[in-house]
């Protein structure tokens, strides 16, 4: 007898800790900070319909971006609101999402919202270097353009630091039209399931100025495609790098609504915040030279 309840004694005080550290770890689990993203899409030369935003009501990329980050646990906010960036305020998120235009220091007549400030600029340059995340989609490769503005790849004068870290500048774009996009890494997040390559309708940019540590994700195919700025060999359109200590992804899809509901688009914006807030491993070797060999080749401009 006396042997039995010092087993169910045992018993007891087993299930108690066993209780106990669950319940620890459940605490835990729920004290876990989310990702905080600041999703900033201020324009000032010409806004995109994806971030415009009508009757006080979100805009479309907004819209389309709140569920995904539910889904993911992420807290997203969204603003065209330049004055947002001091080095306090920008401690508070992980990451930077862009879908920008033109150069952010500079009055919009679009939406009369508050610019960036030199400082502001300085400031986002230093969070990505520091550690911060950066994702930028369609035209924040439209931003903050170097001088003087040209089609040649390297352009006599300025090239601009915020160009630098984002790892590729645009140049101009023609007609939309229907192109590949070949995947060159299928082991990262959220191309896995991309197979070799997807075709696509969407207005395509063409891009300069590389840095020449990107890890290219997918390649422009340019061989069926039409009009004088495509005229040039296969090219990055979307790639990640590391920028100092923090981590940095660029995708040049997101002109056209539809493209924001496509699952190829979405699985690999994923991915990519995924990995620029720290929660996914990536492969992050430079292979631009190996993959687009040609891509500083430029299109003659006409």
């Amino acid at each position: 007898m006396r042997h039995l309840r010092t087993v169910l004694l045992i018993l007891v005080a087993a299930t108690l800790a066993w209780l106990v550290i669950d319940a620890s770890e459940s605490r835990a689990e729920d004290s876990k900070t989310p990702r905080r993203l600041l999703f900033f899409n201020r324009s000032v030369g010409f806004q995109h319909s994806v971030v415009k935003v009508e009757d006080g009501k979100p805009c479309y990329a907004e819209a389309i971006l709140q569920p995904i980050c539910k889904e993911h646990g992420w807290v997203l906010e969204s603003t065209k609101d330049g004055s947002v960036f001091t080095p306090e305020n920008l401690a508070k998120y992980d990451a930077f999402l862009f879908y920008t235009q033109g150069d952010l220091e500079a009055e919009s007549k679009l939406d009369h919202s508050p610019p960036m400030t030199k400082e502001g600029k300085q400031a986002l340059l230093d969070a990505v270097k520091g550690g911060k995340g950066f994702v930028g989609f369609h035209c924040a490769s439209d931003t903050f353009h170097s001088s003087p503005k040209m089609w040649t790849e390297q352009a006599p004068g300025h090239r601009d630091p915020y160009i630098d870290m984002v790892g590729g500048e645009f140049i101009v774009h023609r007609s939309q039209q229907a192109t590949t996009m070949k995947v060159a890494d299928s082991k990262f997040p959220g191309a896995e399931k991309l197979g070799d390559g997807f075709k696509m309708l969407e207005e395509w940019y063409s891009l300069k100025n590389f840095a020449d540590d990107l890890h290219v994700l997918l390649v422009n195919e340019t061989k069926d495609m039409h009009d004088d700025c495509y005229q040039r060999p296969p090219y990055p359109a979307t790639w990640i790098r590391n920028h100092g200590k923090g981590r940095v992804f660029y995708t040049s899809m997101g002109h056209r609504e539809d493209v924001w509901t496509r699952p190829e688009f979405q699985s690999i914006v994923v991915g990519g915040i995924t990995w620029a807030v720290g929660d996914a491993k990536a492969d992050t070797t430079p292979n631009i030279k190996e993959v687009t060999p040609e891509a500083h080749t430029m299109p003659v401009q006409r």
